[in-house]
């Protein structure tokens, strides 16, 4: 197992061998037998847990192993549950160590030892991203992907992009907060800025406002709503475009703008609160972004983390952003695997180690 313990999301990659002999019985193969049958039965585990299947990966070879990597996720919230199900499945019958990144690695140290007996080898959260991206997009030749026609939503149209040679580019990494990295080389990179408005501020602000429960539930939200009727766009401040710089009448000049007006309050749904939200915060990394790769010399950038899934609203206004604020010398990057990164990241430093 590959675990990111993040602050709002568990991304749990297992690594099930399919190169042990057919009629092997020794104590690994029926705990793998075990775990297998419990995975392959269900995409849902309890209330929280989802098995991405689309995400699967079959025939990878990991330190002279070859087998399927399956692609988890739950609350952090959940993490007891999860101790409690890794203690019934005899988990810890194969090893002594799971190996853990993300700020959860130390949060949890304590309880997966006391409850199950194991230990989290910790590996760095930014060393494990880095190589989680470089080996999945090795594999995965269908991994990265643009938008055409960023500029018109109508049109943008989702289309591989090659990746065989990036460098030098930036990772926008999206979780409950924003990191920002320049990667020069497989084995090179440096943080260069972040932001504490990420996926966890979304969440957090959508259901102060709104009464939502989850992520997926706010999302849903945001896709009915109209930020128009909460942000002040340009227009409204000068009755038109702002020619002499560019900016469209239709742009937000102040998110949440129109709030401190009573009447247009009553007027904003609940949807509309969810819209305006996700395209504050998303508005923001975009900004981030843009600044950073001017600052860098790079041309692309790859965002990634569980902000962006199930989330086409903020990957078509980050294509759009990128596209537009730099007159088309940016290029907005995403990945199929989202957020899974990181647990693959320290999967594959753990099986170097073993």
């Amino acid at each position: 197992f590959g675990m990111d313990i993040g602050g709002t999301l568990v991304k749990l990659v297992y690594f099930e061998p399919t190169d042990i002999p057919p009629n092997s019985s020794s104590d690994e193969s029926e705990v793998l037998y075990q775990i297998r049958h419990y995975l392959k039965r269900s995409s849902s585990y309890g209330r929280t847990g989802i098995r991405d299947i689309h995400l699967q990966m079959d025939n990878c070879c990991i330190n002279g192993r070859v087998g399927t990597l399956h692609f988890i996720r739950f609350p952090t919230s959940e993490m007891p549950v999860f101790i409690n199900l890794a203690k019934s499945k005899g988990i810890a019958s194969l090893s002594s160590t799971v190996c853990a990144t993300g700020g959860g690695a130390f949060k949890f140290e304590k309880d997966f030892q006391r409850e199950v007996d194991l230990q989290l080898h910790k590996f760095d959260e930014l060393d494990s991203l880095i190589h989680g991206i470089h080996y999945i997009e090795a594999y995965n030749t269908h991994e990265c992907y643009y938008f055409r026609h960023a500029r018109d939503p109508e049109l943008a149209e989702k289309t591989a992009f090659d990746f065989s040679q990036p460098y030098p580019f930036l990772v926008v990494n999206i979780g409950s907060g924003v990191s920002v990295l320049a990667v020069y080389s497989p084995d090179s990179y440096k943080r260069i800025s972040g932001s504490s408005l990420g996926g966890g501020t979304f969440l957090g602000l959508c259901s102060l406002l709104t009464g939502c429960e989850t992520f997926e539930e706010a999302i849903e939200l945001a896709a009915a709503g109209d930020s128009t009727k909460v942000d002040k766009s340009v227009r409204e401040i000068y009755g038109g475009d702002y020619s002499k710089f560019s900016l469209s009448g239709d742009i937000v000049a102040s998110s949440f703008g129109n709030m401190s007006c009573s009447e247009k309050r009553a007027q904003a749904s609940k949807a509309d609160l969810a819209k305006a939200t996700l395209v504050t915060i998303t508005n923001n990394i975009g900004s981030i972004a843009k600044m950073c790769a001017m600052a860098e010399g790079v041309e692309r950038v790859v965002f990634v983390g569980n902000f962006l899934r199930v989330n086409e609203i903020s990957l078509k206004l980050l294509a759009y952003a990128m596209d537009f604020w730099s007159d088309g010398a940016l290029k907005a990057l995403f990945l199929e695997h989202e957020g899974y990164f990181g647990a693959v990241g320290c999967l594959l430093e753990m099986m170097k180690t073993s």
